[in-house]
């Protein structure tokens, strides 16, 4: 048996972190393979490592002195060696930085640094090979990912190491030289690293006891979710959970590697389990709620609009030409409404109006602003009659007026749309109803 294991920002914050990290780490031999983030936040007043190298190279790149920022960044790492009573120096490795820094080597190769760094250190912590990541993670000309090289490269190195260490969040250029992941990339690294060693497991390590019902700043103590899908999973991801980044799920979905998220500060706690697919019953008919505030409904009116071909294809043109991507289209028969993101569509609203009355000469265009999109998923839904009715039962009582609704074919979820304002109270109701009356 082999396990993948990715390790956050916030489990490898200092010395007493590392530590939490390599006792969880020593607990199961099967743990061959460990992807680390860089140092995060120590508390909350404290500052992420990657954002002090951005800010950092952003000095540098305008000619600024840096040295002073840089030797902070040293210090960060210097404090967990110390703290660790490990022998590893990296001064070479910061006259290196340095020296690129001056160079202008790009804020990716500057992101990038605390991933590196923070390897070396779990490597020698460990006793375990570093690899880095920048010699087996490869993007194409395009700046995509390229996953066939990738897996050949990285397949073949893995089975020449018994254990090793693979920095998370970058990879490289055909040109050879650094560049990164999304924030929150290291997810899609360790997803990387299992699909090329064939893994068993893919634990993610956090400060969170795996995925929650709903997001805690708005519900006190959700419930934990014990088994969900990928594909719920990646509905609740694109709608704001953020325990796991999103592309993280696509390596590991397709060679069948379930995910296990588990917290680093409570690791007999079992987490949440992420399949392909499960014959488990849900706890409760859904399996999360999850949302964004900040989208416009744009809705075109028009007599006989379902008689008019091509209508919607217009329609969606006239947004396209100005970059404004759509989320959601519900529609009727002389009306349809666009949802976009507010911040992308109000510099751009005018032109949009005008593109869409050349196309289609509505009899009326109406904009309403300030709205939030909120997705309740579950597998569990499919077989529950009355879902729907539920919802609006509980907003209803709840004082709140829906906006709009939209079911997916597949049953898996269902978007409602409400003001910004009734946005915490609406999450509140379905959570209430679901799970905590549970009826």
């Amino acid at each position: 048996m082999v396990k993948v294991v990715k390790f956050g920002g916030s489990s490898l914050a200092s010395a007493e972190q590392f530590s939490k990290v390599g006792d969880i780490i020593r607990a199961d031999e099967s743990r061959k393979y460990v992807v680390p983030s860089a140092p995060g936040k120590r508390s909350s007043k404290d500052t992420k490592v990657t954002d002090m190298l951005y800010s950092c190279y952003t000095s540098a790149e305008a000619g600024e002195q840096f040295r002073v920022q840089l030797m902070k960044i040293k210090e960060r790492f210097d404090s967990i060696i110390n703290g660790l009573g490990l022998k590893i120096s990296l001064d070479e490795e910061f006259k290196t930085i340095s020296a690129n820094f001056k160079a202008k080597a790009g804020a990716d190769y500057a992101a990038s640094r605390g991933e590196y760094l923070n390897g070396m250190i779990m490597a020698d912590y460990l006793g375990y090979e570093f690899i880095d990541a920048a010699t087996v993670i490869f993007f194409d000309e395009e700046g995509n990912f390229d996953s066939e090289k990738t897996n050949q490269v990285l397949k073949k190195k893995l089975a020449e190491c018994e254990r090793a260490v693979i920095p998370g969040f970058y990879g490289s250029n055909p040109d050879g030289s650094v560049r990164t992941f999304s924030r929150g990339g290291s997810d899609i690294t360790g997803s990387i690293v299992a699909k090329a060693c064939h893994a068993s497991l893919y634990e993610n390590w956090t400060d969170v006891s795996g995925c929650l019902v709903a997001d805690p700043r708005v519900i006190e103590n959700p419930q934990p979710i014990k088994v969900i899908t990928y594909r719920e999973l990646r509905e609740l991801s694109y709608m704001g959970a953020s325990v796991l980044h999103e592309d993280a799920i696509f390596p590991v979905r397709k060679a069948g590697i379930p995910i296990n998220i588990r917290n680093t500060n409570d690791p007999q706690a079992e987490g949440t389990l992420i399949v392909e697919s499960t014959c488990q019953k849900p706890e409760y008919t859904i399996t999360g709620i999850a949302g964004k505030k900040g989208f416009v409904a744009v809705s075109i009116d028009k007599d006989m609009m379902n008689a008019q071909v091509g209508f919607c294809r217009r329609v969606l043109q006239a947004f396209e030409e100005h970059g404004i991507s759509i989320e959601h289209m519900p529609s009727g028969i002389d009306t349809m409404t666009v949802f976009v993101h507010q911040e992308e569509f109000e510099g751009k609203e005018q032109q949009v109006i005008s593109s869409i009355r050349a196309m289609t000469e509505p009899d009326v265009i109406d904009l309403e602003a300030d709205l939030g999109l909120i997705a309740v998923v579950g597998r569990g839904m499919k077989s529950a009659r009355g879902t729907a009715g539920r919802i609006f039962s509980a907003l209803a009582h709840a004082n709140i007026n829906v906006k709009m609704i939209d079911q997916g074919s597949s049953e898996l979820n269902i978007i409602i749309g409400v003001s910004n304002d009734d946005f915490d109270a609406a999450i509140k109701a379905i959570y209430d109803i679901f799970v905590e009356t549970n009826l």
